[in-house]
């Protein structure tokens, strides 16, 4: 049974197809975020879009949110993550002990404005063309499960419309994608390389975390959507890494966050 996703709105409806910066799981990560933008912009990224997740384990919550917040006012599509829907709202009991930890300090970094804000961020979100926005998945967005899998995407085209779905919440970059014939498969993106979006094919793409990569490789990820050329380039962008670990550490912070930073692991 499908979830009856509308392919567009008012908010999408009309508006140009032009090279989007696909962001995701920030995770308080301002090091990364700075980084990511200049890359971005660098690279020709006239929108941007971010697919949750602005907050948990990093030291810089209130600057990330406010950096979200202006790419927001000016255009972008923001949709929420489940750690900022535990910030906001009760804690998760699926969540780690390290990640319950990062919740109750970000609670108290974040002024009442930033706090509001978070509150109003949808579940989904569209961009022109038959595209899906949003954290986890496309099957249940507030239950927070993970597409961790060719099988899994598979379970989100057959939930949703959209031609195109891009999500986060899983901090390795992926890419999903359904043939005529219905069966899944998938691959890991090279970066910097362009991939065709085939119209014959339906896709869930995955860009990776910006703020806590965990693929072993510490440069932050994100993604850039070409929709008039149909393409995806899936990027690494190298930041001061050491300075992030650092003020996790000094925050108080648990270790092992500061860890992941260092080794992308």
């Amino acid at each position: 049974m499908q979830v009856p996703f509308p392919i567009s709105d008012g908010a999408t409806r009309g508006r140009s197809l032009v090279p989007t910066a696909i962001l995701t799981d920030l995770h308080a990560n301002r090091e990364a975020m700075e980084a990511c933008l200049e890359h971005a912009r660098a690279a020709g990224a006239t929108r941007f879009a971010v697919l949750g997740d602005l907050v948990g384990y990093g030291a810089d919550p209130g600057w990330v949110v406010d950096a979200v917040r202006a790419l927001a006012e000016a255009g972008a599509p923001v949709v929420r993550g489940n750690h900022d829907d535990a910030v906001v709202g009760p804690d998760h009991a699926a969540m780690h002990e390290a990640a319950r930890a990062a919740v109750s300090w970000t609670r108290n970094r974040l002024d009442e404005s930033q706090r509001a804000w978070l509150a109003t961020l949808p579940l989904t979100a569209e961009l022109p063309g038959g595209v899906l926005l949003v954290h986890a998945n496309g099957w249940k967005p507030g239950g927070w499960e993970y597409m961790d899998g060719a099988f899994e995407a598979q379970r989100c085209l057959q939930a949703v419309p959209h031609r195109l779905v891009l999500a986060g919440h899983v901090h390795e970059p992926a890419l999903y994608h359904l043939g005529p014939t219905g069966r899944p498969a998938g691959f890991m993106p090279v970066p910097a390389v362009p991939i065709p979006l085939s119209s014959q094919r339906r896709w869930v793409a995955l860009p990776g975390s910006l703020g806590q990569p965990r693929d072993g490789v510490p440069a932050a990820c994100w993604a850039m959507l070409d929709d008039a050329a149909r393409t995806i380039v899936f990027h690494r962008t190298p930041y001061d890494n050491a300075a992030a670990a650092a003020k996790v550490r000094a925050a108080g912070l648990p270790e092992s966050l500061a860890l992941r930073l260092e080794t992308g692991r």
